[in-house]
């Protein structure tokens, strides 16, 4: 899904693993204050109401965002988790978006050969069918790392769920698991323009000293977690700050 409001700059909010751009629509009455221009919050392909890709990788993730851009719009991304790379690889100076800056939270920087493996494995699962909605909610909350943060009754987590016949799944295409690991060194090369990198104090997928040991600006938002945008829009949007 996609939201905009008016204004003259564009900024593009990407979701991360398993969540849909409705994520962000808490965001709207914020963005409508502090946001000096339009926003956008697409689902990443394989997500939500996007169509799946045949391979994922982070390139073909940020070229269909891409196919979503005017040419001549102003751009600033705010990337959670997938999101943040995804932004990164957008922002790469051969692709030719005008991106301005990209701000990417919760980046998971460093993967062991067992997380690889099991995301692997999730990948090469069929879809799961469930009897109820709730169940599918449930499982749609888990697999986005939103359960305690997002209540499976709201109207956000549809989004992220397909009945058919009378049964539920999540929207996600399963494949997507399988975009693998980030050489975020190699996409950080590629890029001209500022980049932030943040992540809330409690997020237990990145450490401070992982993302320092690229050698760009690192904001740690004190008390928050992995999901630090749902937690607190108030003080990721501050993140922006310098873009606006």
């Amino acid at each position: 899904m996609s939201e905009e409001s008016g204004g003259r700059a564009v900024l593009v909010l990407l979701h991360g693993m398993g969540a849909t751009g409705d994520v962000w629509l808490p965001w709207a009455p914020l963005l409508e204050q502090r946001w000096p221009g339009r926003w956008s919050a697409p689902d990443l392909a394989g997500h939500g109401g996007a169509s799946p890709l045949p391979e994922y990788s982070f390139t073909a993730l940020a070229d269909r965002v891409a196919e979503s851009l005017a040419p001549d719009d102003r751009i600033v991304v705010l990337g959670h988790s997938l999101g943040g790379v995804v932004g990164l690889a957008l922002a790469a100076a051969d692709r030719g978006v005008p991106v301005d800056a990209v701000v990417g939270l919760g980046i998971k920087a460093v993967w062991s050969p067992a997380e690889l493996a099991r995301a692997a494995d999730l990948a090469a699962r069929p879809v799961t069918w469930f009897t109820t909605r709730d169940e599918a909610a449930r499982r749609h909350l888990r697999v986005s790392g939103l359960t305690g943060l997002l209540s499976p009754e709201r109207p956000a987590v549809d989004a992220g769920l397909r009945q058919v016949d009378g049964r539920w799944r999540l929207a996600m295409d399963p494949a997507a698991f399988a975009v693998g690991e980030p050489d975020l060194a190699a996409l950080l090369a590629a890029i001209d323009v500022p980049v932030l990198l943040a992540r809330g104090e409690h997020d237990a997928m990145v450490t401070d000293a992982q993302l320092r040991a690229y050698d760009v600006p690192v904001v740690t938002l004190p008390g928050l977690g992995h999901n630090a945008h749902v937690e607190d829009p108030a003080a990721v949007l501050a993140l922006l700050d310098p873009w606006r």
